[in-house]
């Protein structure tokens, strides 16, 4: 399954399936802790045979042909001894999940299959700048009823001090490797005060296969299709004919519903595009996003890999562009995708940067899919090989780096705690649209998964 490229229904439908199953990075939609883990059939055998397709993969498709330094045979070798000594799922799965990691490679990683519960945890946390803030609280969760409060700045979780840096790790093993009944958290409220919390997991009980002949599952499961859908929409709010506010959460979009939105920015004057949270997604939409702001075809970055002759990615022009005024809003969480897209507005001078540095996991992959099982009762699960480094128009990569902002503009752990959003405010004023921070705030709440 190629990853960032446009794909039919049933790659599509795929992709939605093994997201879901696997509860892919930074996911909501988990699976429970080591007993719920233990209760499973997943065996040692399982878990060898996953980490040798896995090895497979990489050392045909990696793109680098040093393989950062790193001895594929003898690094999947010594992993698969770690596996014949293994104990619990949990610790089966981050041996071959670390396996991936030691290559320091943003999109080389494993896509784990799902086991037998899902989690949710009731609580979001992002970093900004070089700290780490609950930035939502789920209504009726346990995190709302023991205390923990948005704007609170995290200071452990489970153990872990938490950074920009090392965040995704732990929402990687959190959410797909080790989800847990419950986290213990040290937070510090914006008036300085430290406590300790102990907040419980929401646990959905179901099966570890799932059996799309029964009527049921396979209902329950095109419910959770629908409920991502419903999460990746794109919203928006008009101010006249003067300003669009788009937010786009994923660059994994139909070509239809890009036109749509892109029909509707062209009726005004300016346009924020809200980027924040965005982690990227179809090289092909990105490239039709840059075309939709340019008369003109736009070099935006070249490949490089081991593949020979590699073509560059340029603008495709499929849609009348918008000739107006443009802000993009980036955050760290801002990836891939995303960071060319606002990269390359920066580097053609076609609109202004605004928020925090965004994440510097700029590669381009190609997701394999595998599975556990036969038929209709399978456990997919998978891995995201990089296949090309992507070095943008001024010869430099992304990755590690990130997009730094024209205007770098941070909201406090106080304006998080009072619903502000500073950022989104900044980037009206900019355009001569007056907003203030609190009206911001209410513009795009967090959408929660469906129970």
């Amino acid at each position: 399954m190629k990853h960032l490229s446009v794909p039919s229904a049933s790659r599509k439908f795929f992709c939605r399936h093994l997201c879901l199953a696997c509860a892919l990075i930074l996911g909501s939609l988990c699976t429970s802790g080591e007993v719920q883990a233990q209760q499973s059939n997943f065996k040692i055998e399982d878990a060898r045979d996953i980490l040798k397709l896995i090895k497979d993969d990489v050392r045909k498709n990696y793109y680098d042909a040093k393989f950062h330094g790193i001895d594929p045979e003898a690094h999947f070798k010594a992993a698969d001894e770690k596996l014949k000594a293994a104990q619990t799922v949990g610790q089966m799965l981050g041996i071959i999940a670390q396996t991936l990691l030691d290559f320091d490679d943003s999109h080389l990683f494993f896509l784990p299959p799902g086991r037998m519960d899902r989690t949710q945890y009731g609580w979001e946390m992002q970093a900004i700048g070089n700290e780490v803030y609950v930035s939502a609280i789920k209504p009726g969760s346990d995190a709302e009823t023991k205390g923990l409060k948005e704007g609170d700045r995290l200071l452990s979780i489970n153990g872990f001090i938490p950074d920009r840096n090392n965040l995704w790790k732990l929402q990687y093993l959190f959410n797909a490797l080790r989800p847990q009944p419950g986290l213990r958290v040290v937070v510090q409220s914006p008036d300085g005060k430290q406590r300790e919390l102990d907040v419980l997991a929401k646990v959905r009980h179901g099966k570890q296969v799932m059996d799309l002949t029964n009527t049921f599952e396979f209902g329950d499961f095109i419910r959770q299709l629908e409920d991502q859908d419903h999460q990746d929409r794109s919203r928006w709010q008009d101010f006249g004919d003067e300003l669009i506010i788009w937010k786009l959460p994923t660059f994994v979009i139909d070509d239809k519903d890009l036109e749509v939105m892109m029909g509707r920015v062209r009726k005004h004057k300016a346009v924020i595009l809200d980027l924040r949270g965005n982690g990227g997604g179809y090289v092909d939409i990105c490239q039709r996003m840059v075309g939709a702001f340019f008369e003109k075809e736009v070099l935006m970055a070249e490949y490089k890999g081991r593949k020979e002759n590699m073509k560059p990615m340029k603008s495709k022009k499929s849609m009348p562009p918008f000739n107006g005024l443009l802000t993009v809003v980036i955050d760290n969480r801002s990836a891939s995708a995303s960071e060319i897209f606002a990269r390359v507005m920066q580097l053609e001078k076609r609109g202004l940067i605004i928020g925090d540095r965004s994440a510097g996991a700029v590669m381009r992959s190609r997701q394999y899919g595998h599975q556990l099982g036969v038929d209709t009762r399978i456990i997919p699960y998978g891995v995201s090989v990089t296949d090309a480094d992507v070095m943008m128009s001024d010869g430099k990569s992304l990755e590690k780096t990130g997009v730094v902002p024209d205007e770098l503009v941070l909201p406090a752990g106080a304006d998080l705690a009072a619903k502000r959003d500073p950022v989104l405010a900044r980037a009206a004023g900019l355009l001569g649209i007056k907003l203030d921070p609190e009206k911001a705030g209410t513009l795009f709440p967090v959408i929660w998964r469906k129970e």
